[in-house]
């Protein structure tokens, strides 16, 4: 095999709580992440060099080894030095339709793809559990990327935990093009504001973690209960990020006023999503944000609750 081609579906916070800090100077969470239809297309073509190298249809996407899904490349490659040496390289064909800089994991879905496609490229064979190994060293998002579809997630997110899948809700995903919010910033700032709530101890952590498992969201998703979800959306992050960005706050404002199941801010944002049960309600509810907020700069898409992580186009 030469050649593969694969989607990476984007991911929506269901749940998010900070309850703590880590030794590792990391935030101790507590997540529902779900995949949603909104996918970059990854196609890997050997190219009979050493080097892996990165190109992409968007803009301000670099390729260098800011890229995650290149990062992605070195890493594999690092830990099968035989295999690289014996196979190549890769040229990595990205073509972009997760927004950048959303708080939609566009980055670590790439990086995602990249491990499985080698993976399979390289016949390497390995286990979930082992790409999910790989895919932690990369960032917090990417081994929920692997598998993807509705997942516990705990730690700094690596730690995932599959869910029954959840389908037939529909979503709509908000962003204001040329507004990003730094991640760090978002949980920096939390820190600052929020650490008397944090949990300390490694027993009172375990009890916040295990009120998610045992509460009422993990009881909605075991149900499939789409109004229950979304009635128990939740996102510590809004607390910081909304007061400091009017805009968002306004966005989140507009989609939760139409006939909507739910509707929150996606991780540190910008992106807001809104849950609804048809596809005729996702509509009317872009336009009816459209009428609201008549802002070029504002991006809609409609999209719904993907069951799968990366897999092969």
């Amino acid at each position: 095999m030469e050649r593969c081609t694969l989607s990476a579906p984007a991911k929506i916070n269901l749940y998010l709580e900070i309850i703590g800090d880590r030794p590792d100077g990391y935030h101790e969470l507590v997540m529902v992440m779900q995949s949603v239809a909104l996918c970059d297309r990854l196609q890997l073509r050997a190219n009979g060099l050493e080097q892996f190298r990165v190109h992409c249809n968007t803009p301000g996407v670099p390729g260098d080894r800011s890229n995650l899904a290149l990062r992605a490349a070195e890493l594999i490659a690092q830990t099968y030095p035989d295999t690289h040496h014996n196979l190549g390289g890769v040229d990595i064909h990205l073509d972009k339709v997760i927004p950048i800089a959303a708080g939609l994991a566009g980055g670590s879905t790439d990086a995602a793809a990249v491990l499985v496609g080698l993976d399979l490229l390289w016949k390497q064979g390995l286990t979930q559990p082992e790409l999910w190994d790989l895919a932690a060293e990369l960032g917090s998002d990417v081994p929920f990327c692997i598998s993807g579809g509705t997942a516990l997630a705990s730690g700094r997110g690596e730690e995932v935990t599959p869910l029954p899948s959840m389908e037939g809700v529909s979503v709509v995903l908000a962003k204001y093009h040329s507004l990003a919010i730094s991640t760090p910033w978002a949980y920096k700032t939390f820190r600052e504001r929020f650490s008397h709530t944090y949990a300390t101890g490694d027993d009172e952590q375990q009890q916040r973690r295990h009120s998610l498992h045992a509460g009422p969201m993990m009881s909605a998703l075991l149900n499939h209960d789409k109004r229950e979800i979304g009635r128990l959306l939740y996102n510590d992050l809004e607390k910081v990020v909304l007061p400091e960005f009017p805009a968002v706050a306004k966005l989140r404002q507009v989609m939760a006023e139409g006939d909507v199941l739910g509707a929150m801010m996606s991780g540190s944002g910008p992106t807001v999503f809104a849950l609804t049960e048809t596809p005729e309600q996702a509509e009317a509810l872009c336009d009816h944000v459209r009428q609201e907020i008549p802002d070029e700069d504002l991006g809609l898409w409609v999209t719904e609750f993907c069951p799968t992580g990366v897999f092969v186009c």
